[in-house]
């Protein structure tokens, strides 16, 4: 196995720990994902309007531009508010959807209680080597500045402020 081929293997995890409750966390995350999701991350042509992640197993997550165009770029594949989801990351190399599930990464996120009434939000994402050639540059912007761990620090602040 070639280097590349062991650091795509490799999951990219972020977490970060709010002030709310285990429900709170999964709203504000999922429903509330249009009130924290940066506008410039977007894979749309149009200027993003809103972004949307709809609940339940086949729900989908896309950004819906000014126009009305939308734009997908996940499938939710599992769903059990408030503890965790996952989706498939349907995002190639060339930052454009994929409709193939098979080519697609996946992401799962999961809400921990604490014993201090907190929550950690724990994020993975994982099987980059479905991206095929653009496995390495796909693994390297989600871990880079402005990839998970920045959207993660944008989230818990929206939990603050609605605290």
């Amino acid at each position: 196995m070639s280097t590349i081929e062991q650091v795509v293997d490799v999951p990219v995890q972020q977490s970060v720990t709010v002030r709310a409750s285990v429900e709170r966390a999964f709203e504000v995350f999922t429903s509330g994902f249009d009130s924290w999701w940066p506008r410039a991350h977007h894979i749309g042509k149009g200027k993003l309007a809103r972004a949307v992640i709809e609940p339940g197993v086949g729900g989908r997550c896309y950004g819906e531009e000014e126009d009305g165009t939308r734009c997908p770029w996940g499938t939710i594949l599992s769903w059990e508010p408030p503890h965790r989801f996952t989706f498939a990351w349907q995002i190639n190399g060339q930052w454009q959807y994929e409709p193939d599930l098979e080519q697609a990464s996946e992401v799962e996120v999961r809400f921990t209680p604490t014993d201090d009434g907190r929550t950690v939000v724990e994020l993975e994402h994982r099987h980059f080597e479905r991206h095929g050639a653009g496995a390495g540059p796909m693994r390297a912007g989600v871990s880079a500045e402005g990839g998970w761990g920045s959207l993660l620090a944008l989230y818990a602040a929206k939990v603050a402020e609605s605290a």
